[in-house]
């Protein structure tokens, strides 16, 4: 698999990363661990977890397999602390939380540092440079190689980054950046892209088959074994079973019928090959359906399937993004 440069840093990973959500609560052991042993095999190397992915149990699973099952140094470990289970407080970006919560991550890993370690979301509660400070003593500490955000909006993922590029040598650079971006949900190209291209930030796509819809597999009703049918997730998927998400199926369908692949290649290989995307991060119920994931790599869509693909997608941003005399 082709390796990418993680923003502007030294570190390359995969192209495609491995996604854990659903490990310790809908994905056991030996699911996860053929899951992880086809994705290595497949030259694979980001694997994508966080302190609250299965209570911890995501973590603990990917420890158990590293080291036996796949070697550390194969892979690229990125995991996230910020988010608690507090309805009064979501995320806490406090510098003592995420320390605590990166040693307990390294505990249930099994490993003395992460490779990519990422704030999970932005904290308003906390002065972004007391989060920000964590990360640069998490990485001075030797805990983490590099760091990254998550779900942070333009003007927060722009002021963090700028931030850190203010004292070079001293702070850590924003090495990433983690949103949801798909054919179905294209949000990010307003200012978080955008502000992400400017400084050198990589993004990382989540749920780049929007959920599980762009695989088509909703086009004629709920399958009993889909995230849709599950009682869990079922809430997730429901946004983007509309009619507008629907006209966009419609037409990665008709692409992959031309160019004789699957609905679920045409949207990875889109998403893959945008301006700015280091890795779409992939999470899979079964081996197979991460194996038919990985197979997207020798792909590459033709500039006019990209096109259409835009136009069907485009998303509607208006003032101030459009020329205030055109409205």
């Amino acid at each position: 698999m082709e390796q990418r440069h993680l923003g502007r840093t030294g570190l390359r990973v995969s192209r495609i990363g491995l996604g854990t959500l659903t490990w310790g609560r809908d994905t056991g052991e030996e699911a996860a661990a053929e899951q992880v042993k086809t994705f290595w095999e497949a030259g694979g190397t980001l694997v994508d977890t966080a302190d609250v992915y299965g209570d911890g149990e995501a973590e603990y699973l990917l420890g158990r397999l590293v080291g036996g099952l796949v070697p550390r140094r194969d892979l690229v470990i990125a995991t996230k602390a910020g988010s608690v289970p507090d309805p009064d407080r979501r995320f806490d970006g406090s510098r003592g939380h995420l320390l605590a919560a990166l040693d307990d991550s390294l505990d249930r890993l099994g490993t003395d540092h992460v490779d990519l370690w990422q704030v999970h979301a932005f904290d308003p509660a906390t002065p972004v440079e007391e989060t920000l400070h964590a990360l640069d003593l998490a990485v001075s500490s030797g805990r983490a190689r590099y760091a990254g955000v998550a779900g942070f909006c333009g003007w927060q993922l722009a002021k963090a980054a700028t931030w850190q590029l203010a004292a070079p040598g001293v702070r850590t650079r924003i090495a990433s950046t983690q949103m949801e971006y798909s054919l179905l949900q294209r949000g990010v190209e307003r200012e978080v892209l955008p502000a992400a291209l400017d400084l050198g930030v990589g993004l990382l796509p989540s749920s780049p088959l929007g959920r599980g819809v762009l695989t088509g597999k909703y086009r004629e009703g709920t399958p009993a074994d889909s995230r849709g049918a599950s009682q869990s997730l079922a809430a997730l998927v429901e946004p983007y079973l509309d009619e507008t998400a629907g006209r966009i199926v419609d037409a990665v369908v008709t692409a992959a019928q031309g160019l004789a692949v699957t609905p679920l290649q045409v949207a990875l290989a889109w998403i893959r090959d945008r301006p700015g995307v280091v890795a779409p991060i992939v999470g899979a119920r079964t081996s197979a359906q991460l194996a038919a994931a990985l197979s997207v790599e020798e792909l590459s869509l033709p500039e006019e399937i990209c096109r259409a693909l835009d136009d069907v997608s485009a998303p509607e941003h208006r003032y101030p993004d459009q020329d205030w005399s055109t409205l």
